[in-house]
């Protein structure tokens, strides 16, 4: 591999005008389509195989015309204290609000009244008016939400609270302000690790345009692929951190390969040919992880993982073609200014000295390691552990408005409803009876009504609703507990455990469905499906790290310690946004569950990441071992020559993610603080500190593997032996590296 991407690299360098213009097009074609693609409309979410998603899939055939595909809104009203929301003059102005929604858009279908629809709590102090739209959220038009917040707003003058939630009034994307600090951060590690702002620039360019292209693209699918809202904020994370890493690991090399005294297109080459076959598998292995999302059969999931994955794929061809094309026209400017000023040989002299004869600091924590491995191992273990406590108390959910900040009025709307109607109110369950085998449908449904509400934790049932043809009903109920609760949980248990003895009586099948329902069954295929996916993923990317490392243990090592460090990644995320640790600091107002995808979405994300900083140390180890060094040596070298440019890496992804923890939605905030501390601990305590102890505990063990593995597994050279006999690497011949090692 290294020798072929040797030629991509010195080819890239040589046409490097038309290999610009090719990355260039392809954005402005990738942006004109972005542009031109008709407005994103709301994604849709299932969970096949589950029975909320059976359930829903009923309603939608029984109930034809009736599916709730439309955008709703909840315009709440809260008499002053000590009126009444049913007193003559607030009733007045509840139903002028009514008469004004009716006519502030073209696309409303239906504005209730809640006196006639006893939407009113029961100590009279509160009510609330349903707004039916004919489209969905995504299509509502800007002045329907303008009227709608603008008559909330006029209500409040008659002295009334009045607040608005539903889907409707769908937050709007927030400025990227966020996102902005973090590049801004990451343009500074960057100068700081290569004293020059061009080499600085090349690789934040370089990811700017591979994220442009993935987000455009992902834009210009999003109708004909569905994709989420979500889908584009992923792969914009994912994207600009490994952009940026495997651009800064391409021109890191090559600036050593030009204090070495090669020439610029041979310098060029051997960065490609030996950092790009990292790049190459670091790449592939976030890949594996992405796309095995879809074991988990939730097809939102899978398309996020495809569609990020797709960016990641575009930031290993640009790192491998677009960067030297940029290092060709960069000329000696990627070298530090005191470099340029002086000539090639004092460049060099320099290099040797920053590496030679004065330690650097990546040189001398590699040297303290090998001094104590074991007190480093413990230190390191004993305190991801620990971090790593918080996770057996975990309980997932997906957030609603009730995880929204207080200064919304999405959230303000849900508290009110809360406090009038009950916690469980803004929750409800829809029990569906599918009485087509039943010869008594009515009486049937009368039956799942008295069973239900004599279970625990029921506030309500509502009287059963019939289709047309009277085989199927709907039973609204209202739970006591609010919709993120055990106890709504196991209400959904009950209610299906109750199930099997009404089919036998009445030969009707209950269902289970709603919002609440689905997000039970949503967390509980997250949690089945976490095993088979840490087994795929890690497998396959176990075999594929064998392949890179011709080691056994050194790929369970690595897998290891992955684990460890994703476990106590979730700790945090426990102890800040279920319990309250610090919430304070990052904006985390409402304390609750996790959401339930976070568990196998950071496994999936943090794996690849972590295997990144694995492949580009250890295999840096590995290449000077495999010329001749000691283990332990080769340690130290993989240290001085690769420390430095894996903690800029992991400072930049860190920067990156958390430009995200200032997003108002939670799932945002929470993933990007969860992918920021995860990379914290896996590159600075699991890849600094815990691999080079095992590895210096190892020795020689370290590299071992069967000789029959040897011999069936292809060389795929990733240390760039090949460049040092090829002839068209300009490489030392056999016999002059054998000189070269003392053989």
């Amino acid at each position: 591999m290294a020798t072929y991407l040797y030629r991509l690299g010195r080819f890239a360098f040589r046409r490097r005008r038309l290999v610009a213009l090719f990355w260039v097009a392809l954005l402005a074609v990738a942006g004109f389509a972005a542009s031109s693609a008709s407005t994103p409309q709301a994604a849709s979410f299932s969970v096949p195989g589950t029975e909320a998603q059976r359930a829903f899939d009923l309603l939608d055939e029984r109930f034809p015309g009736n599916s709730a595909d439309g955008a709703t809104a909840r315009v709440v009203f809260k008499a002053p204290e000590g009126e009444k929301i049913t007193g003559k003059a607030n009733k007045a102005d509840v139903r002028e609000v009514i008469g004004e929604l009716k006519d502030s858009s073209d696309q409303i279908a239906a504005v209730m009244d809640p006196y006639a629809a006893k939407a009113v709590s029961q100590d009279r102090s509160t009510a609330y008016i349903q707004v039916s739209y004919q489209v969905n959220a995504m299509e509502l038009d800007d002045s329907a939400k303008e009227a709608l917040e603008e008559i909330a707003r006029d209500a409040q003058r008659s002295g009334l609270t009045v607040e608005v939630g539903g889907d409707a009034l769908k937050a709007e994307p927030e400025s990227a302000a966020g996102e902005v600090i973090g590049v801004a951060v990451a343009a500074v590690v960057l100068v700081i690790t290569f004293g020059s702002l061009i080499a600085a620039g090349l690789p934040l360019l370089t990811a700017l345009i591979g994220v442009g292209i993935g987000v455009s693209t992902i834009t210009a699918l999003a109708n004909v692929l569905d994709l989420g809202d979500n889908t584009s904020t992923l792969a914009l994370m994912i994207g600009l951190a490994v952009g940026i890493d495997y651009a800064l690991f391409i021109v890191s090399r090559y600036r050593a390969e030009l204090a070495e005294g090669r020439e610029r297109e041979e310098a060029v080459g051997r960065a490609v040919g030996t950092a790009g076959s990292a790049v190459v598998f670091a790449g592939l292995t976030v890949v594996i992880a992405l796309v095995g999302l879809a074991v988990v059969d939730v097809p939102m999931l899978t398309k996020m993982g495809v569609a990020a994955a797709g960016t990641v794929g575009v930031a290993v061809l640009i790192a491998l073609s677009f960067v030297p094309a940029l290092i060709g026209f960069a000329g000696d400017r990627v070298l530090p200014r005191k470099a340029r000023k002086g000539d090639r040989k004092e460049a060099e002299q320099l290099a040797h000295k920053d590496a030679g004869d004065r330690p650097n600091m990546g040189t001398r924590w590699a040297r303290f390691v090998l001094r104590r491995p074991v007190a480093v191992l413990l230190a390191g273990v004993a305190g991801l552990a620990a971090i790593a406590v918080p996770v057996s108390s975990m309980e997932l959910g997906l957030p609603d408005d009730g995880t929204q900040p207080t200064s919304t009025t999405q959230r303000r709307a849900y508290d009110l409803l809360s406090d009038g109607f009950g916690p469980g109110f803004n929750g409800p369950l829809v029990v569906v009876v599918d009485a087509e085998g039943s010869d008594d449908p009515k009486g049937a449904a009368a039956e799942v009504a008295a069973t239900v509400g004599k279970l625990d934790d029921v506030a309500a049932v509502a009287p059963a609703t019939f289709n047309k043809t009277g085989d199927t009903a709907m039973i609204t109920v209202v739970p006591q507990s609010k919709p993120s609760s055990p106890e709504t949980e196991a209400l959904v248990d009950d209610i299906r455990g109750a199930g099997a003895a009404i089919e036998r009586d009445s030969g009707a099948q209950l269902l289970v469905t709603g919002q609440t329902a689905m997000n039970v069954d949503f967390s509980q295929k997250m949690s089945d499906a976490l095993v088979p996916y840490l087994i795929l993923v890690v497998g396959l990317a176990f075999l594929l790290l064998i392949l890179v490392f011709r080691s056994i243990l050194v790929p369970l090592k690595a897998a290891l310690g992955f684990l460890l460090s994703v476990l106590a990644a979730l700790g945090a995320v426990v102890a800040v946004f279920q319990w309250g640790w610090l919430a304070g600091l990052i904006g985390v107002e409402e304390t609750g569950p996790i959401m339930s995808l976070m568990p196998i979405f950071m496994i999936g994300v943090v794996f690849g990441l972590a295997m990144d900083y694995e492949v580009f140390l250890v295999t840096r180890m590995r290449e000077a071992h495999v010329h001749g060094e000691r283990p332990g040596q080769a340690i130290v070298t993989g240290f001085q020559h690769g420390a430095r440019v894996v903690a800029a890496a992991a400072a930049i992804m860190i920067a990156v993610f958390s430009g995200f923890i200032g997003a108002s939605e939670a799932m945002v905030k929470m993933i990007g603080f969860g992918l920021a501390v995860a990379v914290l601990f896996d590159a600075f305590v699991v890849r600094m500190a815990i691999v080079p102890a095992v590895l210096a505990l190892l020795g020689r063990k370290a590299w071992w593997l069967p000789r029959w593995l040897d011999r069936v597994l292809p060389n795929v050279d990733v240390e760039g032996e090949g460049l040092r006999t090829s002839p068209d690497a300009g490489g030392e011949t056999a016999a002059d590296e054998k000189q070269a090692v003392g053989v």
